[in-house]
């Protein structure tokens, strides 16, 4: 398959309008071909990781630079995936790099449960301060999101006493049991390996294409209280402010507002989970901040540290407080070069005014999708929404019908690949295409991005009408 990809014609952006990182030029040697080759690595690959590990393009990652990528054959990428929502701030931002590399002339671990160090609390209390709310807070830090959605689970139990809760559909929480027991999609996630955990409940999620208000969705919630999952029990009730893996779909405001009612009422914690929605991406530190809703519990991940694997839970101090010492922890967790970067990476956000660039690039990048649409495939891009720059893209076969069409979706990625733009689907049926691009990126490269991905679009059309 390499050999259909082509380095891309375009070259970087030297100028970047918005860019505070300068782009790299391709005679950089770290870009050039260094003797592998994809064809070679993924060959090596399928001998030795298991089929289950998918990645969604046939290259091979040798060098990155803000909102770039080059493989081991030389050929360069503008990233609209940025990690799957991990780069933010872009790859190899310099004050997370610098950061880190400071970090690791002092010590890479010691394992904060044996002997703890400061940046974990500097975090700590810069993401307590981060969070919505005036309540007193406390931070736990973890490796991964799942790790966060489990540990958030088991502290909403233990200040409750309590052992259910409710997701929704369509929600994706991680791979592990419990969070695949919340994750509301089967395939490829579910498929073929529960049973999963007890007491975990679904709950429906307001789709305009299913024809679900938001007040059916609410009522369907009171129902499954009559029905399945009674009240008293409920320890928790989780929900991603805007859907990851669901679509890029948005919670309706009313509906988050309406839910924090019900968990009141009840004597519910609300957890929102942000793994993937916070940090800038939709033009707040947290996307349920759009909804003026405070939580009980946040998850976060992903974005937080700039590119490292770290993961949190943000609470009220007095539910955070709930497990007994030694309850809450992990080897490896808050490791302190990932929390030196994390505390780079929110800095390069306040000082870059990224907030304000992820408004406006969503600004943009909605408004050029429906040019987009309009121009090279009427009548196929049935929805485009997000909030700030998590946006989505959804295709259907035609308005009339509005037939999910995973297979245009994935035409369009594939010929956007061979074109230099890398993207990813997204959506219950595989039919969105959510944009991650990095807030750093400049406004050519984005503009560079979404030209090739009109070109990808109207290739994927005339292949479809051959």
């Amino acid at each position: 398959m390499s050999s259909t990809v082509k380095k891309s014609p375009r070259k970087s952006a030297a100028k970047a309008k918005a860019a505070p990182q300068i782009s790299v030029v391709e005679t950089n040697p770290a870009t050039q071909p260094d003797g592998q080759t994809n064809a070679d690595l993924i060959a090596r690959r399928d001998a030795a990781v298991p089929r289950g590990v998918a990645s969604a393009a046939p290259i091979y990652a040798k060098y990155a630079e803000n909102a770039e990528l080059w493989d081991v054959e030389g050929n360069r990428y503008i990233d609209f995936v940025g990690g799957i929502g991990v780069l933010n701030t872009g790859h190899r931002h310099p004050k997370v790099v610098e950061a880190a590399k400071a970090q690791e002339d002092h010590y890479t671990h010691t394992s904060f449960q044996v002997v703890p160090y400061g940046p974990y609390v500097d975090l700590a209390e810069k993401l307590n301060a981060l969070a919505p709310g005036d309540a007193p807070k406390k931070t736990l830090l973890v490796t991964t999101g799942a790790e966060a959605v489990e540990n958030a689970v088991k502290i909403a139990r233990a200040a409750t006493g309590r052992p259910g809760v409710i997701a929704f559909t369509g929600g994706y929480h991680g791979r592990t049991l419990l969070t695949l027991g919340m994750t509301g999609k089967v395939t490829p996630y579910k498929k073929d390996v529960g049973p999963f955990p007890a007491d975990v409940f679904r709950a429906p999620f307001p789709s305009v294409r299913d024809g679900i208000t938001v007040q059916d969705a609410l009522t369907g919630l009171k129902n499954l209280f009559l029905t399945d999952a009674q009240p008293e029990r409920v320890a928790a009730i989780i929900i991603e402010p805007v859907l990851g893996e669901g679509g890029y779909t948005p919670v309706p405001f009313e509906m988050m507002q309406e839910l924090r009612a019900i968990c009141d009422q009840h004597g519910i914690l609300l957890i929102a989970d942000e793994v993937q929605a916070g940090f800038g991406r939709t033009g707040t530190w947290f996307a349920i901040e759009h909804s003026g809703v405070v939580p009980d519990l946040i998850t976060v991940a992903k974005s937080m540290a700039g590119g490292y694997p770290l993961a949190g839970v943000i609470g009220r101090a007095d539910v955070m407080d709930a497990m007994a010492p030694g309850g809450l922890g992990g080897t490896y967790g808050g490791n302190p070069v990932a929390c030196a970067a994390a505390l780079a990476a929110i800095e390069a956000i306040e000082d870059e005014g990224l907030l304000a660039r992820s408004t406006a690039m969503g600004d943009t990048l909605k408004a050029r999708f429906a040019e987009i649409g309009e121009r090279s495939a009427p009548f196929r891009f049935w929805d485009i929404r997000g909030l700030g720059a998590m946006v989505a893209v959804e295709f259907v076969t035609d308005f009339d019908s509005a037939k999910p069409d995973a297979d245009f979706t994935k035409r369009v990625i594939a010929h956007a690949l061979k074109r230099g733009l890398l993207l990813l689907s997204c959506g219950m049926y595989g039919n969105a295409v959510r944009v991650m691009v990095p807030l750093t990126a400049s406004d050519a490269i984005v503009e560079e991005g979404l030209a090739i991905f009109e070109e990808a679009v109207a290739a994927a059309v005339a292949e479809e009408q051959k």
